[in-house]
């Protein structure tokens, strides 16, 4: 996977999609079919004043877990530290929400704009310990830029 071409790839989806959710999905699908070990990629949003997250897009196999409470699972738990959060094996972590038997790494990048946590991108991979700093770095990338235009 060349990750400077998907960069360049995502730049292009950024000048392209005027709604918000057609971008999310293509970003999802993007990284879903340009990045290998990325078996499953979603975004979750705040939800208004709860202390809840819920799904928005994503690419992958449907899952039930549609709404996380913070604190509930990795993502509800970089809802409260806004600090990136990665599984190398989700079988060794206590606070882990199953979403399928065959995902065994888990990374999560929160979307944090004016302060403010607004949401996060999940990725489930198949392989233990898939994620790389050059994960991190592409990820981080890709939030930031979406903090400037949600």
């Amino acid at each position: 996977m060349n990750y400077q071409a998907l960069e360049q790839q995502l730049q292009s989806l950024y000048n392209s999609c005027s709604d918000s959710d057609q971008l999310l999905q293509s970003i999802c699908d993007l990284l879903r079919e340009g990045v290998s070990h990325y078996d499953w990629v979603g975004f979750y949003f705040k939800n208004g004043d709860k202390r809840e997250l819920l799904l928005g897009p994503f690419s992958g196999e449907p899952t039930d877990h549609t709404v996380i409470p913070f604190g509930k699972g990795i993502c509800g738990q970089v809802a409260l530290s806004n600090e990136n959060f990665i599984v190398p094996d989700v079988n060794a972590q206590d606070n882990y929400i199953a979403c399928s038997i065959t995902v065994k790494s888990e990374i999560v990048i929160p979307i944090i704009k004016d302060g403010d946590n607004i949401g996060q991108i999940d990725i489930d991979s198949h392989t233990i310990d898939a994620f790389s700093q050059a994960d991190v770095h592409l990820l981080e990338g890709i939030c930031k830029k979406l903090a400037t235009i949600l």
